[in-house]
C-alpha cells in the first residue's frame, strides 16, 4: 500500500476525506508514478463508496494545496476529496476558482 484514506480533522462538509501518501514527501510532484496512480485509484474507490452511501452527493471537489503560497499547512502530500451536494453553497460556479476572490465569475 502506498496511500491511505483519512477523514479530514477539520472537514468542511460531511465525508471530507484526505488521501495521504505513506511515503513522506511534501509535494504531489515528488510522488513517483506508482504513488500517483495509487492516489487516483483511491479517489475513484472513495467516490464510489460515498455515492453508494449518500444519494445527496451530486459532485466532488478534488484538490491539492501544494506549497506554502498555495495554502499548504501540512507539509506531507495529501489530496482533499470533498463531496458536494446541491444547495450546499448559494452559487457553486467556478468551484476551485473561488480560492482567489473575484475570479470565480467569468
Amino acid at each position: 500500500m502506498t496511500v491511505l484514506r483519512h477523514p479530514d480533522r477539520y472537514p468542511i462538509v460531511k465525508d471530507h476525506i484526505l488521501i495521504v501518501s505513506l511515503r513522506h514527501v511534501e509535494s504531489f510532484f515528488n510522488l513517483d508514478t506508482k504513488e500517483r496512480i495509487a492516489c487516483l485509484k483511491l479517489v475513484d474507490k472513495i467516490r464510489h463508496k460515498i455515492l453508494e452511501k449518500d444519494k445527496t452527493v451530486s459532485g466532488f471537489n478534488i484538490g491539492i494545496n501544494d506549497g506554502k503560497d498555495a495554502g499548504q499547512t501540512i507539509f506531507h502530500c495529501h489530496i482533499h476529496m470533498i463531496p458536494r451536494r446541491k444547495g450546499d453553497v448559494k452559487n457553486p460556479r467556478g468551484g476551485v476558482r473561488n480560492i482567489i476572490p473575484g475570479k470565480s465569475n467569468y
